[in-house]
C-alpha cells in the first residue's frame, strides 16, 4: 500500500532543481518589488544628474550639427569621389545592429521558454528602442536633401508620384519603422503590470496619476493576466521574424549592388549574427555597471552574465566563420576585382581597421570558452566594450574599403571623417543616453512580475514553493 501523499518526501530531486538559481536569496517576493522599484523611488543620485547633463549637451550638439549639415550641404562631411557612402551609413548599420539584442532576448527567448531572460529583457528592450531612434536619423540625413524624406512614404498624391520600391533605401524605411513600432509595443506591453506596481507604491499624486494613466487600469485580475499573456505572446510572435528580417534588409543595401566586396549572398545571415553579437555586447556594457550601482546582484546574477557570454561566443564564432568564407569565396570565385577588394581590406590603406575588427570580433570572444573568465565581472565588461568597437570597425571596413579603390587606379582615394562626422556620431550617444537615463530614473529597469514568476516561491511543484515552502 502506498504512503499517504502528505508523508512523501522528495528524496532525490530532479537534476534541473539542482541548477544554480536565477534569483538569489529566498526571501518573500516583496523584496523583488522593493529592490527594483526602489531604483526609481529613491532620491536622484548625483552621478545621474552629472551624466544626464553631459548626455543632454551631446544630444544638443548632434541636432545642432544636423541643422548645420542641412543648411550648408553634405560637403561638410568627409564624403567625396570615390567614397560616397561613409560615416552616416557605417553608424546607421552599427546602431541598428545594437538594437537586435533586445528583441532577441524578449521575443525569441520568450518563445523558447528561456527563463533567464527575465532579469535582462526590460533594459535590453529599452536599449533597442533608443538605438533604433539613433539609427533612424542617418538614412534621412545621408540623402542630402532631408525635405525629400517625406516622399519615401507611399502617400497618396495628385501627381501619382510613388516611391521607387526597387530601391533598398525604401526597404530600410519600411523595415526600420516596422521594427521600431513593434519593439515599442512589445516593451510597453511588458511594462503594464510593473507600472501598476509603481502606481500602488507611489507616494505623491503626480507619480500616482502618471503611473496610473499608463498602467491602463491594471488590477492583476485573472482576466487581465489572461489577456496580457495572449497579447504578449502575439507580439513575441510578430517580433521574432523582425529580428531576422530587419538586419537582412539592411544588408541588402549592399548585397543587391554589383560592387566587389558587397555583392555576396552571405550578407543577410552574417549581418544578423553580427547584430546579435554587438547587441549582447552593449547589454553587458550597460547592465554590469547598473547591477553594481543599484545593488541588483541578487537579481542579475552571475548565471545571467555567464549565459550572455555564451551567446556572444556563439555569435562571434559565426561572424568569424563568415570572415573566413568571404575570403574563401573571393579566391574561389575567380573574380580578380573581388579578390583584390579582400586583399585590400587586410593589407591596403585601412589595414589597421581590418585587424582591429579581427582582434575584437574573432579573438576576444574566445576568452568566453573559459568559465572563470565568464565569471570575472570586470573582464567581461571590458571585453563587451571591445566587441562593440570591433563591430563598428566591421561596418567601417565593409562600407569604406569596398569604395576607396575603384576599378581605375586613377580614381583611388582615401576617406577620412571630418569634425562634423565625428561630433554628430558622438551626439547620437547623447541621444541614446538621455533616453536611457530617463528610463533608469522613472521606469522599473527589470521586469518585476516576470522575475517574481521564476522564483521558487512562485512554483507550486518546487520543494521551496507552493503551499509547502512559500514562506521561506
Amino acid at each position: 500500500m502506498s504512503a499517504p501523499v502528505s508523508t512523501l518526501k522528495l528524496e532525490n530531486p530532479p537534476e534541473v532543481l539542482a541548477r544554480e538559481p536565477l534569483v538569489l536569496n529566498q526571501r518573500s517576493p516583496g523584496w523583488i518589488s522593493d529592490a527594483i522599484a526602489g531604483v526609481s523611488e529613491g532620491k536622484t543620485p548625483v552621478w545621474w544628474k552629472i551624466s544626464f547633463g553631459i548626455s543632454i549637451t551631446m544630444m544638443t550638439v548632434c541636432f545642432s550639427l544636423i541643422t548645420y549639415l542641412i543648411s550648408t550641404g553634405v560637403g561638410v562631411w568627409g564624403l567625396g569621389h570615390p567614397v560616397m557612402w561613409g560615416w552616416a551609413i557605417v553608424n546607421f548599420v552599427w546602431w541598428i545592429g545594437i538594437g537586435h539584442a533586445g528583441t532577441l532576448i524578449s521575443a525569441i527567448l520568450f518563445l523558447l521558454r528561456q527563463r533567464w531572460r527575465t532579469a535582462v529583457n526590460r533594459a535590453a528592450e529599452a536599449m533597442t528602442i533608443f538605438a533604433v531612434m539613433c539609427a533612424g536619423i542617418y538614412p534621412l540625413i545621408h540623402v542630402g536633401r532631408v525635405w525629400f524624406g517625406w516622399w519615401l512614404f507611399p502617400l497618396p498624391n495628385s501627381q501619382g508620384i510613388w516611391p521607387q520600391f526597387r530601391s533598398p533605401l525604401m526597404w530600410d524605411v519600411f523595415a526600420v519603422s516596422t521594427y521600431f513600432t513593434v519593439s515599442l509595443l512589445f516593451w510597453y506591453m511588458g511594462l503594464i503590470p510593473d507600472l501598476a506596481v509603481m502606481r500602488d507604491r507611489a507616494k505623491n499624486k503626480l507619480r500616482k496619476f502618471g503611473y496610473g494613466l499608463f498602467s491602463l487600469g491594471w488590477t492583476g485580475s485573472n482576466r487581465h493576466w489572461s489577456n496580457y499573456e495572449k497579447a504578449y505572446l502575439i507580439l513575441a510572435g510578430l517580433s521574432t521574424p523582425l529580428v531576422l528580417s530587419v538586419h537582412s534588409i539592411v544588408s541588402l543595401d549592399f548585397a543587391v549592388s554589383q560592387l566587389p566586396g558587397w555583392h555576396t549572398t552571405i550578407f543577410p545571415p552574417y549581418f544578423v549574427a553580427g547584430a546579435v553579437f554587438s547587441g549582447f555586447g552593449l547589454v553587458l556594457t550597460l547592465l554590469i555597471p547598473i547591477r553594481k550601482i543599484y545593488h541588483l546582484e541578487d537579481i542579475i546574477t552571475l548565471r545571467h552574465i555567464d549565459l550572455m557570454c555564451k551567446v556572444i561566443l556563439a555569435t562571434g564564432s559565426i561572424v568569424g566563420y563568415a570572415y573566413g568564407m568571404e575570403f574563401f569565396i573571393a579566391w574561389y570565385g575567380g573574380n580578380p576585382y573581388e579578390r583584390f577588394t579582400f586583399i585590400n581590406r587586410a593589407f591596403g590603406p585601412y589595414w589597421w581597421g581590418y585587424w582591429i575588427m579581427i582582434s575584437c570580433n574573432v579573438l576576444v570572444p574566445q576568452f568566453f570558452w573559459i568559465k572563470p573568465f565568464r565569471r570575472n565581472i570586470l573582464l567581461v565588461w571590458f571585453l563587451s566594450i571591445l566587441v562593440n568597437i570591433g563591430m563598428w570597425f566591421e561596418r567601417f571596413e565593409i562600407v569604406v574599403t569596398s569604395l576607396n579603390r575603384e576599378f581605375l587606379p586613377s580614381n583611388w582615394g582615401y576617406y577620412a571623417p571630418t569634425w562634423v562626422d565625428l561630433l554628430t556620431y558622438l551626439g547620437t550617444f547623447g541621444l541614446f543616453f538621455t533616453f536611457f537615463l530617463l528610463f533608469l530614473r522613472f521606469l522599473p529597469i527589470i521586469a518585476i512580475a516576470e522575475v517574481k514568476a521564476i522564483t521558487p516561491q512562485a512554483d507550486p511543484h518546487h520543494p521551496l514553493g507552493g503551499a509547502t515552502g512559500g514562506h521561506h
